[in-house]
């Protein structure tokens, strides 16, 4: 999550769709009174101004402090809600506010690969269907009350040229362009990995973006196999 207020805009970042290099891409041009989130697997590193308020601390943030040290550190994946709370109804009204999302069955599949490299996976359905709804859906980070929060939802299989156009929008000093990553690639036979029960679980849990966006399942054609 970015909130930069030299540029007035806020980047709600969501999962699977390349967020930690949108974020890297984008903490080039804050400064200091900006707020950046960081990671530990991704380009952005360590944030700043992302330690939360102490006034915020729930009871895990205090026993981390007492025991290691450590000042808590705000969630890359705020939802929208949570980011106006934290900035305020004001900044959050006037700023410029976007995401990305993804083709949610290639991002399903997505997901099941980066757990497979980690170590043994359950067969596909299986793993989807005990995956948590925030695993496969990032539907509630850019909406409230099931309505849109956001000013601008850049669709992952048009990424570049979208990045490139609200960075014209916005009047940004630097081009919003990614390094490639074979691994961005949408997986055009993502209906064999899926299959039939899959399929049905991300249906299910993410209805809304599906309709939302229209969506469309893209099947394997014979040709294709």
């Amino acid at each position: 999550m970015i909130v930069c207020h030299r540029h007035r805009f806020i980047f709600v970042t969501t999962r699977k769709t390349a967020g930690a290099a949108v974020e890297a891409a984008l903490a080039r041009i804050c400064s200091g009174d900006d707020i950046v989130t960081g990671t530990t697997n991704g380009p952005v590193e360590a944030g700043h101004n992302d330690s939360i308020a102490l006034a915020r601390y729930r009871p895990r943030d205090w026993l981390k402090l007492m025991t290691f040290g450590e000042r808590a550190r705000l969630d890359r994946h705020l939802s929208a809600a949570a980011i106006r709370d934290l900035v305020g109804a004001e900044v959050w009204r006037d700023y410029f506010k976007f995401c990305v999302e993804r083709d949610p069955w290639d991002k399903a599949v997505a997901v099941y690969r980066t757990h497979a490299r980690r170590g043994p996976v359950p067969p596909i359905a299986e793993f989807l269907a005990a995956a948590k709804p925030a695993t496969l859906s990032n539907f509630d980070l850019y909406t409230m009350g099931d309505a849109l929060a956001v000013d601008r939802v850049i669709r992952y299989e048009h990424l570049d040229a979208e990045l490139d156009a609200v960075g014209h929008l916005l009047d940004l000093p630097i081009e919003l362009r990614l390094l490639p990553d074979p691994a961005r690639a949408p997986d055009a036979r993502y209906a064999d990995t899926l299959g039939t029960a899959g399929r049905a679980v991300v249906d299910a849990a993410c209805r809304r973006e599906i309709e939302m966006f229209g969506y469309a399942f893209r099947e394997t054609t014979p040709e294709d196999r």
